[in-house]
Protein backbone atom coordinates (compact mmCIF):
# COMPACT_ATOMS: atom_id res chain seq x y z
CA UNK A 1 0.00 0.00 0.00
CA UNK A 2 1.04 3.61 -0.57
CA UNK A 3 -0.27 6.10 1.97
CA UNK A 4 -0.04 9.77 0.98
CA UNK A 5 -0.27 12.25 3.85
CA UNK A 6 -2.90 15.02 3.27
CA UNK A 7 -0.94 18.27 3.12
CA UNK A 8 -1.15 21.95 2.20
CA UNK A 9 0.46 24.35 -0.28
CA UNK A 10 1.87 27.75 0.63
CA UNK A 11 2.29 30.84 -1.53
CA UNK A 12 5.67 31.67 -3.08
CA UNK A 13 6.74 34.64 -5.25
CA UNK A 14 6.15 32.46 -8.33
CA UNK A 15 3.05 30.54 -7.29
CA UNK A 16 2.78 27.68 -4.81
CA UNK A 17 4.93 25.04 -3.15
CA UNK A 18 3.74 21.89 -1.39
CA UNK A 19 5.28 18.88 0.32
CA UNK A 20 4.28 15.45 -0.97
CA UNK A 21 5.07 12.72 1.56
CA UNK A 22 3.94 9.30 2.65
CA UNK A 23 5.03 5.73 3.14
CA UNK A 24 5.02 2.45 1.25
CA UNK A 25 4.25 -0.82 3.03
CA UNK A 26 3.32 -4.41 2.28
CA UNK A 27 1.00 -6.64 4.37
CA UNK A 28 2.69 -9.19 6.59
CA UNK A 29 2.24 -12.76 5.32
CA UNK A 30 -0.75 -14.50 6.90
CA UNK A 31 1.36 -17.05 8.77
CA UNK A 32 4.35 -14.86 9.59
CA UNK A 33 5.54 -14.90 13.19
CA UNK A 34 5.16 -11.12 13.53
CA UNK A 35 1.55 -11.16 12.32
CA UNK A 36 0.55 -14.08 14.53
CA UNK A 37 2.17 -12.48 17.58
CA UNK A 38 0.64 -9.06 16.87
CA UNK A 39 -2.87 -10.46 16.47
CA UNK A 40 -2.48 -12.51 19.65
CA UNK A 41 -1.41 -9.43 21.62
CA UNK A 42 -4.33 -7.40 20.25
CA UNK A 43 -6.73 -10.16 21.19
CA UNK A 44 -5.38 -10.25 24.75
CA UNK A 45 -5.27 -6.45 25.15
CA UNK A 46 -8.87 -6.03 24.03
CA UNK A 47 -10.23 -9.29 25.40
CA UNK A 48 -11.75 -10.09 22.00
CA UNK A 49 -14.15 -12.93 21.36
CA UNK A 50 -14.39 -14.85 18.08
CA UNK A 51 -17.15 -12.65 16.69
CA UNK A 52 -15.15 -9.47 17.34
CA UNK A 53 -12.03 -11.00 15.81
CA UNK A 54 -14.02 -11.84 12.68
CA UNK A 55 -15.78 -8.46 12.41
CA UNK A 56 -15.20 -6.46 9.25
CA UNK A 57 -14.19 -3.32 11.17
CA UNK A 58 -11.56 -5.13 13.24
CA UNK A 59 -10.09 -6.91 10.22
CA UNK A 60 -9.83 -3.70 8.21
CA UNK A 61 -8.42 -1.57 11.02
CA UNK A 62 -6.01 -4.20 12.36
CA UNK A 63 -4.71 -4.83 8.84
CA UNK A 64 -3.44 -1.25 8.73
CA UNK A 65 -0.91 -2.10 11.43
CA UNK A 66 0.11 -5.54 10.19
CA UNK A 67 2.64 -4.57 7.54
CA UNK A 68 6.31 -4.26 6.76
CA UNK A 69 7.78 -1.15 5.24
CA UNK A 70 9.17 -1.21 1.71
CA UNK A 71 12.57 0.44 1.23
CA UNK A 72 13.96 1.51 -2.15
CA UNK A 73 10.56 1.73 -3.82
CA UNK A 74 10.23 4.32 -6.58
CA UNK A 75 7.24 6.62 -6.11
CA UNK A 76 5.73 8.70 -8.90
CA UNK A 77 2.47 10.65 -8.93
CA UNK A 78 0.14 12.20 -11.47
CA UNK A 79 -0.56 15.82 -10.53
CA UNK A 80 -2.78 17.53 -13.07
CA UNK A 81 -1.15 16.89 -16.45
CA UNK A 82 2.23 16.14 -14.90
CA UNK A 83 4.01 13.01 -13.78
CA UNK A 84 6.20 13.87 -10.79
CA UNK A 85 9.06 11.61 -9.74
CA UNK A 86 8.97 11.73 -5.93
CA UNK A 87 12.05 9.54 -5.55
CA UNK A 88 12.70 6.33 -3.63
CA UNK A 89 11.55 5.31 -0.18
CA UNK A 90 14.15 5.33 2.59
CA UNK A 91 14.93 2.41 4.86
CA UNK A 92 11.79 3.17 6.92
CA UNK A 93 9.58 3.13 3.81
CA UNK A 94 9.07 6.91 3.83
CA UNK A 95 9.33 9.33 0.93
CA UNK A 96 9.11 13.10 0.63
CA UNK A 97 9.58 15.79 -1.99
CA UNK A 98 8.39 19.31 -2.76
CA UNK A 99 6.36 20.24 -5.82
CA UNK A 100 5.92 23.71 -7.24
CA UNK A 101 3.23 25.07 -9.54
CA UNK A 102 1.92 28.47 -10.62
CA UNK A 103 -1.50 30.08 -10.42
CA UNK A 104 -2.36 29.06 -13.97
CA UNK A 105 -1.79 25.41 -13.08
CA UNK A 106 -3.83 25.64 -9.87
CA UNK A 107 -6.65 27.42 -11.70
CA UNK A 108 -6.75 24.61 -14.26
CA UNK A 109 -6.57 21.65 -11.90
CA UNK A 110 -7.78 22.66 -8.44
CA UNK A 111 -11.23 21.51 -7.34
CA UNK A 112 -13.57 23.10 -4.83
CA UNK A 113 -12.88 22.11 -1.23
CA UNK A 114 -16.14 22.82 0.55
CA UNK A 115 -17.50 26.35 0.53
CA UNK A 116 -14.32 28.33 1.00
CA UNK A 117 -11.34 26.35 -0.24
CA UNK A 118 -9.57 24.61 -3.09
CA UNK A 119 -7.44 21.51 -3.34
CA UNK A 120 -5.35 19.60 -5.85
CA UNK A 121 -5.78 15.85 -6.06
CA UNK A 122 -3.13 13.39 -7.20
CA UNK A 123 -2.57 9.65 -7.47
CA UNK A 124 0.31 7.23 -7.44
CA UNK A 125 1.54 5.90 -10.77
CA UNK A 126 1.61 2.12 -11.13
CA UNK A 127 5.01 0.66 -12.02
CA UNK A 128 5.07 -2.60 -13.94
CA UNK A 129 8.16 -3.60 -12.00
CA UNK A 130 6.72 -2.32 -8.75
CA UNK A 131 2.96 -2.37 -8.25
CA UNK A 132 2.11 -5.26 -10.53
CA UNK A 133 5.21 -7.27 -9.72
CA UNK A 134 5.43 -6.65 -6.01
CA UNK A 135 1.76 -6.18 -5.16
CA UNK A 136 2.06 -2.63 -3.76
CA UNK A 137 -1.09 -0.76 -4.91
CA UNK A 138 -1.11 2.94 -5.65
CA UNK A 139 -2.83 5.49 -3.44
CA UNK A 140 -4.37 8.94 -3.75
CA UNK A 141 -3.66 12.20 -1.97
CA UNK A 142 -4.60 15.85 -1.86
CA UNK A 143 -2.98 19.25 -1.40
CA UNK A 144 -5.07 21.98 0.24
CA UNK A 145 -4.35 25.47 -1.14
CA UNK A 146 -4.05 27.84 1.82
CA UNK A 147 -3.70 31.58 1.15
CA UNK A 148 -1.17 33.80 2.94
CA UNK A 149 -3.70 35.63 5.08
CA UNK A 150 -6.87 34.60 6.88
CA UNK A 151 -7.73 32.33 9.80
CA UNK A 152 -6.73 28.70 10.30
CA UNK A 153 -8.15 26.27 12.84
CA UNK A 154 -5.61 23.82 14.25
CA UNK A 155 -7.67 21.01 15.73
CA UNK A 156 -7.03 17.87 17.70
CA UNK A 157 -9.10 14.81 16.65
CA UNK A 158 -9.55 12.35 19.55
CA UNK A 159 -12.21 13.58 22.00
CA UNK A 160 -12.24 16.95 20.25
CA UNK A 161 -14.15 16.07 17.07
CA UNK A 162 -14.21 12.25 17.37
CA UNK A 163 -15.38 10.36 20.44
CA UNK A 164 -12.41 8.23 21.57
CA UNK A 165 -12.43 8.10 25.40
CA UNK A 166 -8.67 8.58 25.68
CA UNK A 167 -8.88 8.49 29.49
CA UNK A 168 -9.75 4.77 29.34
CA UNK A 169 -6.95 3.06 27.41
CA UNK A 170 -8.86 -0.13 26.66
CA UNK A 171 -11.91 1.80 25.49
CA UNK A 172 -9.64 3.98 23.35
CA UNK A 173 -8.29 0.87 21.63
CA UNK A 174 -11.76 -0.61 21.19
CA UNK A 175 -13.06 2.66 19.74
CA UNK A 176 -10.07 2.66 17.38
CA UNK A 177 -10.19 -0.95 16.22
CA UNK A 178 -13.68 -2.34 16.80
CA UNK A 179 -16.21 0.46 16.36
CA UNK A 180 -17.25 2.94 13.73
CA UNK A 181 -15.91 6.42 14.45
CA UNK A 182 -18.47 8.71 16.08
CA UNK A 183 -18.31 12.53 15.88
CA UNK A 184 -18.59 14.64 19.01
CA UNK A 185 -22.12 15.98 18.86
CA UNK A 186 -22.28 19.56 17.61
CA UNK A 187 -18.66 19.86 16.46
CA UNK A 188 -19.32 19.20 12.74
CA UNK A 189 -21.92 21.99 12.68
CA UNK A 190 -19.56 24.38 14.49
CA UNK A 191 -16.64 23.64 12.17
CA UNK A 192 -18.82 23.96 9.09
CA UNK A 193 -19.90 27.45 10.17
CA UNK A 194 -16.26 28.44 10.54
CA UNK A 195 -15.44 26.92 7.17
CA UNK A 196 -18.28 28.84 5.53
CA UNK A 197 -16.84 32.00 7.10
CA UNK A 198 -13.49 31.31 5.41
CA UNK A 199 -11.42 29.28 7.90
CA UNK A 200 -8.92 26.66 6.77
CA UNK A 201 -8.31 23.52 8.85
CA UNK A 202 -5.26 21.57 9.99
CA UNK A 203 -5.83 18.40 12.03
CA UNK A 204 -2.90 17.66 14.36
CA UNK A 205 -3.28 14.43 16.31
CA UNK A 206 -1.34 11.62 17.94
CA UNK A 207 -3.41 9.04 16.08
CA UNK A 208 -1.15 6.82 13.96
CA UNK A 209 -0.59 7.56 10.27
CA UNK A 210 -2.03 4.14 9.49
CA UNK A 211 -5.46 5.58 10.30
CA UNK A 212 -5.21 8.52 7.90
CA UNK A 213 -7.53 7.00 5.26
CA UNK A 214 -10.34 6.02 7.68
CA UNK A 215 -9.95 9.36 9.47
CA UNK A 216 -10.29 11.26 6.19
CA UNK A 217 -13.41 9.23 5.39
CA UNK A 218 -14.72 9.95 8.89
CA UNK A 219 -14.31 13.71 8.37
CA UNK A 220 -16.32 13.54 5.15
CA UNK A 221 -19.04 11.28 6.53
CA UNK A 222 -19.42 13.37 9.70
CA UNK A 223 -19.64 16.62 7.74
CA UNK A 224 -16.39 17.98 9.18
CA UNK A 225 -14.30 20.21 6.89
CA UNK A 226 -11.39 18.56 5.10
CA UNK A 227 -7.90 19.84 5.85
CA UNK A 228 -4.27 18.91 6.09
CA UNK A 229 -3.61 16.03 8.48
CA UNK A 230 -0.60 15.63 10.75
CA UNK A 231 -0.49 12.31 12.57
CA UNK A 232 2.04 10.24 14.49
CA UNK A 233 4.52 7.81 12.94
CA UNK A 234 4.09 4.37 14.44
CA UNK A 235 5.87 1.02 13.97
CA UNK A 236 4.96 -2.34 15.42
CA UNK A 237 8.45 -2.70 16.86
CA UNK A 238 7.99 0.52 18.85
CA UNK A 239 6.06 -1.56 21.40
CA UNK A 240 3.25 -4.06 21.51
CA UNK A 241 0.67 -3.43 18.75
CA UNK A 242 -0.93 -0.05 19.35
CA UNK A 243 0.61 -0.12 22.80
CA UNK A 244 1.74 3.46 22.46
CA UNK A 245 -1.44 4.74 20.88
CA UNK A 246 -2.51 6.36 24.19
CA UNK A 247 0.84 8.21 24.39
CA UNK A 248 -0.14 11.54 22.87
CA UNK A 249 1.41 14.91 22.10
CA UNK A 250 4.98 13.89 21.32
CA UNK A 251 6.04 16.24 18.59
CA UNK A 252 2.67 18.01 18.56
CA UNK A 253 4.12 21.35 19.60
CA UNK A 254 6.79 21.06 16.90
CA UNK A 255 4.19 20.27 14.23
CA UNK A 256 2.00 23.24 15.19
CA UNK A 257 5.01 25.56 15.24
CA UNK A 258 5.90 24.45 11.71
CA UNK A 259 2.37 25.16 10.44
CA UNK A 260 2.34 28.61 12.03
CA UNK A 261 5.83 29.34 10.66
CA UNK A 262 4.58 28.55 7.15
CA UNK A 263 1.83 31.19 7.42
CA UNK A 264 3.27 34.22 9.25
CA UNK A 265 0.39 36.48 8.16
CA UNK A 266 -2.43 34.16 9.26
CA UNK A 267 -4.25 34.01 12.60
CA UNK A 268 -4.80 30.67 14.33
CA UNK A 269 -7.45 29.22 16.60
CA UNK A 270 -6.25 26.17 18.57
CA UNK A 271 -8.96 23.64 19.46
CA UNK A 272 -8.43 20.62 21.71
CA UNK A 273 -9.65 18.84 24.81
CA UNK A 274 -8.73 18.67 28.48
CA UNK A 275 -8.04 14.92 28.44
CA UNK A 276 -4.28 15.18 28.25
CA UNK A 277 -1.80 17.91 27.32
CA UNK A 278 -3.57 20.03 24.69
CA UNK A 279 -4.16 22.97 27.08
CA UNK A 280 -0.50 23.14 28.16
CA UNK A 281 0.83 22.81 24.61
CA UNK A 282 -1.55 25.41 23.23
CA UNK A 283 -0.89 27.84 26.09
CA UNK A 284 2.86 27.56 25.53
CA UNK A 285 2.42 28.36 21.84
CA UNK A 286 0.07 31.26 22.56
CA UNK A 287 2.54 32.84 24.99
CA UNK A 288 5.30 32.68 22.38
CA UNK A 289 3.11 33.78 19.47
CA UNK A 290 0.50 36.21 20.81
CA UNK A 291 0.31 38.05 17.50
CA UNK A 292 -0.79 34.92 15.64
CA UNK A 293 -2.83 32.87 18.15
CA UNK A 294 -6.32 34.37 18.14
CA UNK A 295 -7.64 32.04 20.81
CA UNK A 296 -7.67 28.61 22.45
CA UNK A 297 -10.80 26.49 22.79
CA UNK A 298 -10.68 23.49 25.13
CA UNK A 299 -13.46 20.92 25.35
CA UNK A 300 -13.74 19.66 28.93
CA UNK A 301 -13.96 15.86 28.96
CA UNK A 302 -14.13 13.25 31.75
CA UNK A 303 -10.74 12.45 33.24
CA UNK A 304 -9.16 10.41 36.00
CA UNK A 305 -8.64 13.61 37.97
CA UNK A 306 -11.61 15.21 39.67
CA UNK A 307 -13.54 17.88 37.82
CA UNK A 308 -12.39 20.44 40.38
CA UNK A 309 -8.73 19.63 39.71
CA UNK A 310 -9.22 19.82 35.94
CA UNK A 311 -10.86 23.23 36.24
CA UNK A 312 -8.18 24.45 38.61
CA UNK A 313 -5.52 23.36 36.10
CA UNK A 314 -7.27 25.19 33.25
CA UNK A 315 -7.86 28.31 35.33
CA UNK A 316 -4.15 28.44 36.20
CA UNK A 317 -3.26 28.32 32.51
CA UNK A 318 -5.82 31.01 31.70
CA UNK A 319 -4.27 33.39 34.23
CA UNK A 320 -0.97 33.20 32.35
CA UNK A 321 -2.60 34.18 29.06
CA UNK A 322 -4.20 37.40 27.79
CA UNK A 323 -7.77 37.93 28.96
CA UNK A 324 -10.33 35.80 27.09
CA UNK A 325 -7.63 33.90 25.19
CA UNK A 326 -8.63 30.50 26.63
CA UNK A 327 -12.25 29.36 26.50
CA UNK A 328 -13.37 26.11 28.15
CA UNK A 329 -16.60 24.43 27.01
CA UNK A 330 -18.42 21.14 27.49
CA UNK A 331 -20.97 21.42 24.68
CA UNK A 332 -20.33 23.07 21.28
CA UNK A 333 -23.52 25.06 21.96
CA UNK A 334 -21.44 27.11 24.40
CA UNK A 335 -19.18 28.36 21.58
CA UNK A 336 -21.89 28.70 18.95
CA UNK A 337 -21.72 32.48 19.04
CA UNK A 338 -17.94 32.70 18.80
CA UNK A 339 -16.65 34.22 15.57
CA UNK A 340 -13.03 33.05 15.17
CA UNK A 341 -12.87 34.35 11.58
CA UNK A 342 -12.57 38.12 11.42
Amino acid sequence: MIVFFPTYAIRTPHGWTARVAGMVARPLPERSRRRVLAVAVLRRLLDLDEAEMASDIFRRRAEMFLFRRVAGYRVRITLGDRIVDVGFTDKAGHFETRVEFDDEFSASWAVADGVAGRRLEYAGVADAAGDEGDGVPTGTGCIHLVEDSGTSVISDIDDTVKFSNVADKRELLRNTLLREFIPVEGMPETYRRWREAGADFHYVSSSPWQLSDPLCRFLGQAGLPAGSMHLKLFRLKDSTPLGRLPSRKRGKRRTIDRIIDDFPARRFVLVGDSGERDPEIYASIARRRPEQVAGILIREVPAKSSRAKVRERLAKLARRLPADCLTVFESPDEIADLQPVR
